[in-house]
């Protein structure tokens, strides 16, 4: 056990924990939400963006690229970088930025440092003005990332991809979209992101309610005045539910608190939500930096966060200063002792985090209902210097669920216990829907017409998680069979790396298709669930999220998972697969 750490019981926090997931768990799995996709509602309706018309283009590119976050934007700044300029960027929203786009709530900030989050920092010249940039800074940092590589030329924005379909006979993709158009492209790159459509709880009446509600991921300023910054006035007579207290609720709730008239936080699992502590950035120590210093700080962040021993910290921050000491405890001793200091140093970090509950929320029963038991990782880590207080305000009530969720909607309010909450307006904070097509954004039909969603219908199956056997000139940019940490824009910098290396080689040797081999295809998969085997068992101790398929991980859901061995192994793959030059498991056809 590390030094000073506060006395607990190891053997009582486990069964606590086993406790608290058991309470949460549900035979219906993902099935408990609602897939605004099979529904026509306001709730998907960008509020930010007024559709403009337009006639179907006609396009024949080298590249498309699906979607304008920050893995479209990585991926089309790394191919104009190898020189690959013919490409198209389809984006759904009216501009670049991804989850940035749409979440536009106010108090919306990473809760990553912003000189590891924001990617190309380096190469754009750009300095975050604090350590953690707000939700409006990022989605302007996004549009100057596109206005650097000359993107808004190469953009099709406010435009959904129906389908993307191989044709045999061409060699390319056909690619169907909303609005008619005719496009077809040589290579097809699917930067998705996970944070797609919004999706609801699957509580029953949860679209009969007949007040105003919205998404966060729409947030209506229009109802609620003020803006990302709050200064929600127009709240001020209203009385307002909101339902989730994951990381959005943990940056919104606070401003909800100010304005409302009364605010009902409805939660059914309590997040982890440790020190904040933001601060401006000093322009001094940045222009400072040596040249490679985004990289190096990425690596040691993700390293950190990871349990990879590291000579020193330098994020120090409520991410890492934990982690550093446990890890430097751990280094070269034999792995069971390892994996039981890092147990036992993440009882003491929640206990910590339960401890700073009890210290800040003056009503007993709510600061009691209010604390995380579970282990750290098993739910997205939150920071907030003013989340806790606003549950001393009186007219900030939590509706703590026990773990059950909100009973039923009526027309006119929220049922928990058999009490009904009349309100004026519902603020689902209920995230993103991350099961529609396996896992990708659209449907995907390879050759001979074999939809992607048939073929990984037992989980996926790819080399390196970004090309998928029979579907030839497929490039995937995201977690499954791949890797990802606390800081998803590092994986996708380093997978528009890989990308935009296979693509430059393709050219150089004159190559027009390349397509992973059925032998390097499973290979991958194998070693994949090898690496992946521990952490499936982690994830099946956790309490119930959509880090663990809500309770139900299965062997499919490890398949489409993250490599387990973490970001830096996997990269290091990446690395000497490049190194050796052969293009191993591809098979590629030259140009007639």
């Amino acid at each position: 056990m590390t030094a000073n750490m506060p006395a607990f019981d190891p053997a009582a926090l486990r069964a606590k924990y086993d406790l608290e997931r058991d309470k949460r768990l549900r035979a219906d799995g993902n099935d408990q939400y609602v897939h605004l996709e099979e529904h026509s509602t306001h709730f998907l309706d960008d509020p930010y963006t007024p559709r403009e018309e337009r006639a179907p283009v006609t396009r024949d590119v080298e590249v498309v690229i699906l979607g304008g976050g920050f893995g479209g934007l990585l991926t089309a700044g790394r191919l104009s970088e190898a020189g690959i300029d013919d490409f198209l960027v389809i984006e759904k929203g009216g501009d670049f930025g991804g989850t940035w786009y749409w979440n536009r709530y106010p108090g919306a900030a990473c809760d990553v440092e912003s000189y590891v989050y924001l990617p190309l920092l380096e190469e754009t010249g750009y300095m975050p003005s604090e350590k953690y940039a707000g939700g409006e800074e990022i989605y302007a940092y996004s549009r100057k990332i596109g206005e650097k590589y000359g993107l808004y030329d190469k953009a099709l924005f406010q435009t959904l991809i129906d389908a993307f379909r191989w044709d045999e006979s061409s060699g390319k993709w056909i690619v169907e979209t909303d609005r008619g158009d005719d496009i077809k492209a040589r290579y097809v790159i699917v930067c998705a992101g996970h944070y797609q459509n919004p999706k609801l709880p699957g509580i029953p009446g949860v679209l009969d309610f007949k007040g105003h509600s919205f998404h966060t991921s729409r947030w209506d300023y229009d109802y609620t005045g003020g803006n990302q910054e709050g200064g929600l006035d127009k709240l001020k007579d209203k009385t307002v539910a909101i339902i989730g207290t994951g990381a959005t609720a943990v940056q919104c709730i606070p401003h909800l608190g100010r304005s409302a008239k009364q605010l009902y936080v409805f939660q059914r699992t309590p997040s982890s939500v440790d020190l904040r502590g933001d601060r401006p950035t000093d322009a001094a120590w940045f222009n400072a930096l040596e040249p490679g210093w985004q990289k190096a700080r990425m690596d040691n962040f993700i390293a950190l966060t990871s349990g990879i021993p590291v000579e020193r910290d330098m994020i120090d921050d409520s991410w890492t200063k934990p982690m550093f000491r446990a890890l430097s405890e751990g280094a070269g001793k034999p792995i069971e002792q390892f994996y039981q200091i890092m147990q036992m140093n993440d009882f003491s970090i929640m206990e910590g985090v339960r401890a700073r509950v009890a210290e800040t929320v003056a009503d007993v029963e709510t600061a009691e209902a209010l604390k995380p038991w579970y282990n750290r990782l098993c739910k997205r880590p939150c920071f907030h210097d003013d989340y806790l207080p606003t549950f001393n305000r009186p007219n900030v009530t939590l509706v703590d669920t026990e773990g059950r969720g909100v009973e039923r909607i009526t027309e006119r309010g929220l049922v928990v216990d058999g009490n009904e909450y009349p309100v004026d307006c519902i603020v689902f904070a209920t995230g993103f829907d991350l099961a529609a097509y396996s896992g990708l954004a659209v449907p995907v039909y390879g050759r001979d017409g074999q939809s992607l969603a048939d073929k990984w219908r037992e989980g996926a199956t790819t080399l390196h998680g970004m090309h998928v056997h029979g579907f030839p000139n497929l490039f995937i940019v995201g977690t499954t069979q791949s890797a990802w940490g606390a800081n998803f824009p590092h994986m996708m910098e380093e997978q528009a790396r890989h990308i935009a290396y296979v693509l430059g080689e393709l050219k150089r040797r004159g190559a027009t298709r390349v397509e992973v081999t059925e032998a390097a295809e499973a290979e991958w998969v194998a070693r994949h669930e090898a690496e992946s085997a521990r952490l499936t068992a982690i994830w099946a101790e956790c309490t119930p999220s959509y880090f663990n398929n809500e309770g139900q991980p299965s062997p499919a859901i490890s398949r489409n998972g993250g490599f387990g061995s973490g970001v830096i192994p996997f990269v290091q793959i990446l690395e000497s697969w490049r190194a050796d030059g052969q293009l191993a498991g591809l098979e590629l056809q030259k140009a007639v």
